[in-house]
């Protein structure tokens, strides 16, 4: 999908945070398998245009996920950016979504939590790559490390997985992906974290590893099936969301759409037809936008749509 501050937290603050975290209502069951749900999300703060958690509609109704977009292990330092073996930084605009924007949202809307997606397509331009620079031990202590200080200063309630090029083998993704999942839910750092694939062979490879080794511990996928053709038919779409119920056995996996202005990505109104053929199968457990970067352009037209569909239909 598709810029650097290390945070560290005193840690006073740990007490606190884990009483919060490890008080709050459970998440939703583990690999459940995907069935009718009203589970929303909204990638934000990317593009640095100034879109704030309190521009986006809400619907009372919905579960309501924003997903910060992006922590990166990577540092600006160096020309090009390079890797940071695990040591995640801020990408998003931090400036804007802050930690007191976080509190806020959250405090205004019971039902809205606030996850941060790791990896994303580019940084400053320049592909990111999953990378391994060291051992997978040194990868996890210093995701762990980072990532904790990061959902310490911001008040986050989970992570998002989001990396889209490689340069490692599937297993050792698997391994270093699974291990910091395992990592940060055990020490009720984080209550939930999902993927993010989409169908390209090579990434699915990745993620299917994943899946299969560790998928216990994923509580959604997040597959962003509008980087299929702007051709696809809302037919098309249900067979396709089919094809990754088969990739991704047991899994909660929620349907997806752009709000980019795009003439090569499945148009929303097909997405969202799409949305109501699934929801009539039982199978709609929840749709995520990418992003509401965009969508403030559109006046949040399909979060507001999307959520309605989410919630009319059925009392959750």
């Amino acid at each position: 999908m598709g810029s650097t501050k290390l945070i560290a937290m005193a840690a006073t603050l740990l007490p606190a945070f884990l009483a919060l975290h490890l008080h709050a209502p459970a998440a939703m069951a583990t690999a459940a398998g995907s069935s009718n749900s009203n589970l929303f999300r909204d990638y934000i703060g990317a593009l640095y245009n100034g879109v704030r958690f309190a521009d986006v509609p809400v619907d009372p109704r919905a579960r309501f996920d924003f997903i910060l977009a992006f922590v990166i292990d990577y540092t600006t330092a160096t020309e090009p950016p390079s890797p940071t073996n695990g040591r995640f930084n801020v990408f998003w605009q931090d400036t804007v979504l802050t930690p007191d924007a976080v509190a806020e949202v959250k405090r205004r809307n019971p039902n809205v939590r606030v996850a941060v997606s790791l990896g994303g397509a580019t940084v400053n331009g320049r592909p990111v790559f999953f990378n391994v620079t060291s051992s997978v031990d040194s990868w996890v202590r210093n995701a762990v490390d980072s990532l904790t200080g990061i959902i310490w200063r911001y008040g986050l309630d989970g992570i998002d997985i989001d990396y889209e090029q490689f340069q490692v083998d599937p297993a050792t993704f698997a391994e270093c992906a699974g291990r910091l999942v395992a990592a940060l839910k055990s020490s009720g750092v984080i209550r939930f974290a999902s993927i993010a694939p989409y169908g390209n062979a090579d990434v699915q490879r990745y993620y299917r590893t994943l899946w299969a080794a560790h998928g216990a511990a994923i509580d959604y996928v997040n597959f962003q099936f509008y980087a299929y053709g702007a051709s696809t038919t809302a037919a098309k779409y249900v067979s396709l969301f089919d094809e990754q119920i088969a990739n991704y056995p047991g899994a909660n996996i929620l349907a997806s759409f752009t709000t980019a202005a795009t003439n090569t990505s499945v148009p929303v109104d097909t997405a969202l037809s799409a949305c109501r053929t699934l929801q009539g199968q039982g199978k709609l457990y929840g749709i995520f936008a990418w992003a509401a970067d965009h969508s403030r352009n559109q006046g949040f037209k399909y979060e507001t749509e999307s959520q309605a569909l989410l919630t009319d239909a059925t009392t959750y």
